[in-house]
């Protein structure tokens, strides 16, 4: 037992030493507080206490969400729901809510006569641009929003493109252009590869694959292959083709002629996004450059120009710390320096001006192009509708769709003084662009995108009854794919996301499962779908084009109800 009184002689000598560094720091810490540092009146009063204010102020937004009542979404009930969802377990709650709703909302009517969930139609597919050459069909009302490479991680995005190619989820570039890890589930075909760059294995590289992953896992073994083939700055703009062992990307110098026919199968539906700083389609002075568009478009099924978006009606914002080589690649910009996109798109001075641009889009592509706003002003969109009525009268282009937005927040990076200050709600805009569409005999040739607080299948179904045809959702899907609501995405704070979902940090991104939050986005993605057409049986509609705002109620903070919707916004905008 002589080894059991050596160690308890050590712990007791550390024990005693340990106390006495840890007085020897504070007496230190309480001078230094006092007498040296001149930048917290607080701590100069209250040396070392002062510093608890701090230390809980750094805690209090991570630890919110965990000990208060959810306040930005309706109940924290649907944010459990988008997690649980995301792990496809049984999504049922027993006796009642844990945060009842409280305040103003709509309620949905349900039927005398219910339908059983069969009887619901499967096909939820929307078409957009149906005068267009290849007019977009998705498979689903359900749109992953606009969210950049270079905002997410490439593994995050890398995820998206899985679940999307899995659960025929339609996805959003986001302004940050189309970017490898976005065509992650591309395969080399050799009859039709001139389009891309391909580097070809070596003996050394395919040695150390072979022992990373005999000893350790594919992951590491990918890494290592990566380390010897590839610049080390550039790593992220090529992919792995796990079925010809080969590294490539796509040669956007190679002859238009080179590229697909058409959309590759394995791909997932995607939306390219065009914001005011070009990115992905500027030439080397910043211009628009029409041949890079047109091979993007070999890639993606529509197009979206940013406008405005939620509380980011300026230009898009990306930290210089999120500016890797690869997103300096992507965008055509310098690396390691802030991006602060111009606020007003460059083609864009007038609404003529943005709609001759859209139909631009329209001849290069022959695809569906729309456009992205925030509505703050009923007068301001019916001048907007008025034009487009006018050039479909005269014969010519419109936009094929149209996103609106709420400005309810959302974004990653955005002005504090514009959040919640400058917009209206989904709801309040959808009515809006919704009816005036309707006035000018062109909500037929103008589908609808809304977005903004959509987490669960009861607010998607009343998303499309108030006048959308299909929703956009962020935030929820970004809790499926293991966002935990830190608020740390910006990358111009001194803390990055701990998940790695929102950050270029490398050793946060390295913790980061593709393959499983790709799943689990997935199943967020089917689950939502399921249990839409669930609500739908019970309201006795068959189809997602039967829903409209007859089928809602509206319930106000002081009890009143309205059943008639038209009613209720027809006082309320007083029109």
């Amino acid at each position: 037992m002589e080894w059991v009184h050596g160690l308890w002689h050590f712990l007791d000598e550390f024990v005693e030493y340990f106390a006495v560094l840890i007085i020897i720091a504070v007496i230190a810490l309480y001078i230094y507080d006092r007498y040296v540092q001149r930048q917290h009146a607080l701590l100069v009063n209250y040396p070392i206490i002062g510093r608890f204010r701090y230390f809980f102020e750094a805690l209090r937004e991570p630890l919110r969400q965990y000990f208060a009542e959810e306040s930005f979404y309706d109940s924290k009930d649907k944010v459990d729901w988008v997690y649980t969802a995301a792990k496809n377990k049984p999504n049922y709650q027993s006796f009642s809510v844990s945060q009842p709703f409280s305040g103003s909302r709509f309620i949905l009517k349900h039927a005398t006569s219910v339908l059983n969930d069969e009887e619901v139609d499967q096909n939820m597919q929307v078409v957009f641009g149906k005068n267009r050459k290849y007019p977009f069909v998705s498979q689903t009302p359900i749109i992953r929003s606009a969210m950049s490479d270079g905002a997410l991680s490439p593994e995050a995005v890398r995820a998206f493109s899985l679940a999307g190619r899995d659960s025929n989820l339609t996805i959003n570039t986001g302004e940050g252009s189309l970017t490898s890890n976005h065509l992650f589930t591309l395969k080399i075909d050799p009859n039709n590869s001139k389009y891309l760059e391909v580097v070809k294995s070596t003996p050394f590289a395919e040695l150390a694959f072979k022992i990373g992953d005999f000893f350790f896992n594919k992951k590491v073994a990918l890494k290592w292959y990566r380390d010897i083939l590839l610049n080390e700055k550039t790593q992220n703009t090529y992919i792995y083709d796990t079925s010809s062992h080969l590294l490539f990307r796509v040669n956007w110098e190679a002859a238009i002629e080179y590229f697909p026919k058409e959309v590759p199968k394995e791909l997932p539906d995607m939306i390219f996004q065009i914001s005011s700083g070009l990115y992905g389609v500027r030439d080397k002075n910043g211009n628009f450059d029409k041949e890079k568009y047109k091979k993007i478009m070999k890639f993606c099924k529509m197009t979206e120009i940013k406008i405005a978006q939620g509380a980011k009606q300026t230009g898009g914002k990306l930290a210089g710390s999120k500016v890797t080589a690869d997103i300096a690649y992507y965008r055509g910009v310098e690396e390691g320096k802030d991006i602060i996109s111009p606020n007003r798109f460059p083609y864009a001075d007038t609404i003529e001006d943005l709609l001759n641009f859209i139909e631009k889009l329209q001849r290069l592509s022959e695809k569906p192009v729309g456009f992205k706003i925030v509505i703050s002003d009923i007068a301001s969109v019916e001048t907007l509708v008025q034009k487009l009525a006018k050039r479909k009268n005269y014969g010519e282009f419109i936009p094929d769709f149209i996103t609106v937005d709420s400005g309810e927040g959302g974004s990653a990076t955005a002005p504090l003084e514009l959040m919640e200050s400058v917009g209206l709600t989904t709801n309040n805009s959808l009515y809006i662009l919704d009816m005036l569409l309707k006035k000018y005999n062109i909500r037929e040739d103008v589908k609808i995108i809304a977005s903004g607080k959509i987490l669960t299948p009861d607010d998607a179904v009343i998303t499309l009854c108030m006048g959308a045809d299909a929703v956009g959702i962020a935030r929820a899907f970004m809790m499926s794919g293991g966002c935990i609501r830190a608020k740390m995405c910006s990358g111009f704070g001194t803390h990055v996301c701990p998940v790695g979902m929102a950050t270029q940090d490398p050793k946060k991104r390295a913790s980061y499962l593709v393959i499983k939050k790709g799943i689990q986005i997935g199943h967020y993605h089917k689950n939502l779908l399921k249990s839409m057409k669930t609500v739908m049986a019970v309201m006795g509609i068959k189809s997602i084009k039967d829903l409209n705002k007859s089928l809602l109620t509206y319930k106000n903070r002081s009890g009143e109800i309205y059943f008639d919707i038209d009613k209720y916004f027809q006082q309320k905008f007083k029109i």
